[in-house]
């Protein structure tokens, strides 16, 4: 490592401090300490132990650490490492870290064995720190592990053999942490609510901490697998017995919540997801929590608070819903994480809802909402918290992992279409080889689910059969969402491709040609094409939505048939699932009544014009729209075929 040169990914200088240059060789000792403590900066990291010290010459020290990483999904076993690290201050006033494994190879004594854990090899790494004129320091950091990536899943391998995850996970976050405390010492960093940086900084890992520890599921602290009574197997749901000593050494704190009852429940789940950007996702889930959460399994949530819980719920799709509030906390220099308090404003809708009318709070951690960086993952994680807000709150995390896996080369382009656990609800007979990218490459990410609920003894199997409900209805919504989100045209992800079967191209002529002969315009304006593929192409891409529904005396008890790319997206669904999105669920009461009154002249005159008004998608969204055409859509033989409505500039509420 000596002498070596910053390369063209080098981060930059990171400031440690104004004073004389005397200062310059303790600062680096100091930046030293800091990575050293990786529990505190590698959230990944599960503790460390140095099990041995041993003095060297020059003032240097030998040491034998055993360090336990948490698993980022639940696809996998953790890794663990068995090292020996050599730390010294050179002549110059640098100082140097090396690491490597312990291995039959290299000899030394064997580690600690567990058998929860995969043994991962360190290959020589560590980091140089160098004094600079000034009272600065240069910080060069080395990551080489080998996380034996043959023993997981043949789609999660790119996650173990990634430089780029590896760069973001540990060696970017070692420098980030570094240039954090630097600034927060310089006083550069200012944090509102009269909490101190280091405080807030707790919090942030006691989250990632207690969501990796669920996710995870350590047998040692505590863990052990609960059965489905239902006999699925896409929903794991845990249980730990043990409150007392829940978390073990890995949290900060031994004691935790007041009215923990019987033990802790724990339902996770994970999922692939193809072409959808990871911090969009995050940043979605983030933004528009009444699009997934259910606010009567929140309000259970944060009655685990108070010495008397609410009577288990039952997860029901969106529930009523509330509005949140986001009070910021603090943020990381680089904005790459952010810690704030939502605010989950009640309304009872039923006097037996009054129990539920009262605002509820949540500690919140988002991370990775950067679109531009490169490898990087991006979760969502928070718990409940009470109004006081004490700086030692015990927190039961609950949240949203999605890891980004490289880029997959794929025979002829086509995608892979592999699934996990509930990914193969994701339309795959509608997202083909078109959707790969145009070096044939398929984008996928990997969602971890996890959330986690108190239980007494007598109420454990019906918490249970929530928390199994409740998580497979967010896996629904997320799907949903997904679905919506996916990059359109004009991004590096071809668009969904058009259905070109002959049936297909027969109804677009249907559909155009009825719009001219009873409004007299053409659908597509001047430039309209009569031939079937552009016709096709041209109704698919239309900026306006453009759905069909089938044609029955009761309009609007009618289900859809067909949709162009815009109508999918205004009701959030695809074509495979069209079919079963009803028109009356779709239009609103106002909406109802207009068509209601108007088919009497569709069917005479062949077209209406409805009024603007708000209709809802099939996650529940409000969509206002300026006007609906409605015309009848007519065969050949001038016989009815189906109704054809579109909606013009709408958008989401």
């Amino acid at each position: 490592m000596i002498g070596m040169k910053p390369g063209p990914d080098s981060i930059g200088i990171v400031s440690i401090s104004r004073n004389c240059s005397g200062i310059a060789a303790r600062a680096c000792g100091l930046v030293a300490e800091i990575l050293k403590d990786r529990q505190s900066w590698l959230r990944d990291c599960r503790c460390v132990d140095t099990l041995s010290v041993i003095p060297a010459g020059n003032g240097g020290t030998i040491e034998l650490i055993y360090t336990q990483m948490y698993a980022p999904t639940i696809l996998a076993a953790a890794r663990d490492f068995w090292t020996l690290r050599y730390s010294t201050c050179l002549e110059d006033g640098s100082y140097v870290v090396c690491e490597r494994s312990l291995t039959s190879t290299t000899g030394g004594p064997n580690g600690p064995p567990s058998s929860s854990f995969v043994r991962a090899e360190m290959r020589p790494s560590g980091f140089l720190i160098r004094p600079c004129d000034g009272g600065g320091s240069i910080v060069h950091i080395v990551d080489h592990v080998d996380l034996d990536a043959w023993s997981v899943p043949e789609v999660m391998r790119p996650l173990y053999e990634s430089s780029k995850i590896l760069a973001q996970k540990m060696t970017v976050a070692a420098l980030r942490h570094v240039r954090q405390i630097a600034q927060e010492t310089s006083g550069e960093v200012q944090y509102g609510g009269g909490r101190q940086p280091a405080v807030l900084r707790t919090f942030s890992q006691k989250l990632c901490r207690g969501f990796n520890d669920a996710v995870n599921g350590f047998v040692d602290d505590g863990w052990s697998p609960l059965g489905s009574n239902d006999g699925a197997e896409d929903i794991s749901v845990m249980i730990n017995l043990s409150p007392g000593k829940f978390g073990g050494p890995s949290h900060y704190g031994s004691s935790f919540l007041p009215s923990f009852g019987s033990g802790v429940l724990c339902a996770k789940a994970s999922m692939l997801l193809e072409n959808v950007p990871s911090a969009v996702l995050v940043r979605f889930l983030r933004e528009h929590r009444s699009e997934w959460a259910d606010y009567g399994v929140d309000a259970y949530a944060a009655a685990s608070l108070r010495a008397s819980p609410f009577a288990v719920p039952c997860a029901r799709a969106g529930g009523f819903p509330s509005n949140q509030v986001i009070l910021p906390l603090a943020q990381t220099v680089e904005h790459e994480e952010f810690l704030e308090v939502v605010r989950l404003e009640g309304h009872a809708y039923s006097p037996e809802d009054m129990g539920l009318a009262r605002d509820m709070y949540l500690l919140q951690l988002c991370s990775g909402v950067d679109e531009n960086v490169v490898g990087g993952c991006a979760q969502l994680v928070f718990a409940p918290i009470d109004e006081s807000f004490a700086d030692d709150a015990p927190l039961l995390p609950s949240g949203f992992r999605v890891i980004p896996l490289e880029h997959k080369s794929t025979p002829n382009g086509a995608s892979a279409n592999r699934t996990l656990d509930l990914a193969s609800a994701l339309e795959g007979s509608t997202r083909q080889g078109s959707e790969a990218d145009t070096n044939g490459c398929n984008f996928r990410s990997v969602v971890t689910i996890a959330f986690q609920f108190t239980f007494d003894n007598h109420t454990r199997d019906s918490v249970a059969s929530m928390a199994r409900q409740y998580v497979r209805s967010i896996v629904g919504s997320i799907q949903r969402v997904a679905l919506a989100i996916a990059p359109r045209p004009g991004s590096s992800i071809s668009p969904v491709s058009a259905p070109t079967s002959p049936e297909a191209l027969t109804l677009v002529r249907w559909i155009s040609r009825s719009y001219r002969v009873h409004t007299g315009a053409d659908l597509f304006g001047s430039d309209s094409q009569t031939s079937g593929d552009t016709l096709l192409r041209q109704l698919w891409n239309h900026t306006d939505a453009i759905l069909c529904c089938s044609l029955k005396t009761n309009v609007s008890f009618t289900g859809f048939t067909f949709a162009n790319q815009t109508g999918l997206d205004m009701l959030e669904t695809t074509l495979v699932a069209l079919q079963d999105i009803m028109l009356d669920k779709t239009l609103d009461e106002s909406g109802r009544k207009a068509l209601c009154s108007e088919f009497p002249k569709i069917m005479q005159q062949g077209y209406a014009h409805l009024p603007a008004g708000v209709c809802a998608s099939s996650m529940g969204r409000l969509v206002s729209y300026e006007q609906a055409t409605v015309w009848k859509v007519l065969e050949d033989d001038e016989s009815n075929h189906c109704l054809a409505f579109m909606f013009v500039n709408w958008s989401f509420v």
